[in-house]
């Protein structure tokens, strides 16, 4: 659901697309990966980044120094001379930053960026701090993706356990399973994942449409709380909820998801 979401929006052909988390939840990547799908001979795609991540073929991408005055707003505005169908900005870190990249995204480009927020809603009073004004944001942000990394479990050694009636009701899982017994995955540990009892990592997710509703409460000056609630009853799942429905598939664990959505 949230992956054919976040697709039809990249198929968009101008606007502005966020990714948001802290450091180290993998945000980077899932923007790489979206460049990635972008990336056609058709398309001219242009970077600013700090520092360059990945090294990607039929991008033209460029390492900020702000010590020589290449900044991130430098760059940018010499990369939109150059008239390219996707902008990446590493990270939207100031107003002047975020003004030309709503610039971008209203003459016809699509602008990929991260920002550092908690959750999706919370991306969208960010920039409003930031000193964006209302009309502009709505008028070019097609959507915001949240994420966090979560430990996927062993394969090997994981180990099936009933869930108690108790920690059904308080987490009203019976949304996942409606009908029979719902069994949640215990980490072990074993030599092959160094008895830690993960193996690799996995990533959860919320995406945020930009849908009229929510247009109009960020118009009316509404909190990131407001927004958060509308987008739920939109057909939002939160970080956690997407969480829950990998602890039901088996993934990952409850304590894992925990960890990283209880901040």
């Amino acid at each position: 659901m949230h992956l054919q979401r976040f697709l039809d929006i990249l198929a968009l052909p101008h606007g502005i697309i966020l990714i948001t988390g802290p450091t180290g939840s993998g945000k980077s990547t899932t923007m790489y990966a979206a460049l990635k799908r972008l990336n056609t001979s058709s398309r001219k795609i242009l970077t600013v980044e700090d520092p360059v991540e990945y090294q990607m073929e039929g991008i033209n991408q460029i390492q900020a120094k702000p010590q020589i005055g290449l900044t991130f707003s430098a760059a940018l505005r010499s990369i939109v001379r150059q008239d390219p169908d996707v902008i990446m900005i590493g990270e939207m870190r100031d107003l002047e930053t975020a003004r030309i990249a709503v610039q971008s995204a209203l003459t016809g480009h699509l602008v990929l960026s991260t920002l550092h927020t908690n959750d999706a809603a919370g991306g969208v009073t960010r920039l409003l701090d930031m000193g964006l004004e209302e009309y502009l944001l709505t008028s070019t942000v097609n959507g915001i993706l949240a994420q966090r990394l979560v430990r996927k479990l062993c394969g090997v050694c994981k180990q099936s356990q009933p869930a108690s009636e108790q920690l059904i009701n308080e987490l009203r899982l019976r949304r996942f399973v409606p009908d029979g017994d719902i069994v949640l995955q215990q980490a072990q540990g074993c030599p092959a994942c160094n008895n830690t009892g993960y193996r690799g990592r996995m990533a959860i997710i919320e995406f945020l449409p930009m849908t009229d509703p929510i247009r109009k409460l960020i118009m009316a000056h509404e909190e990131a709380g407001a927004i958060e609630k509308l987008a739920i009853a939109e057909g939002m799942q939160t970080l956690f909820e997407n969480g829950l429905t990998k602890v039901i598939e088996g993934s990952t664990t409850l304590e894992e998801v925990m960890r990283v959505t209880s901040e």
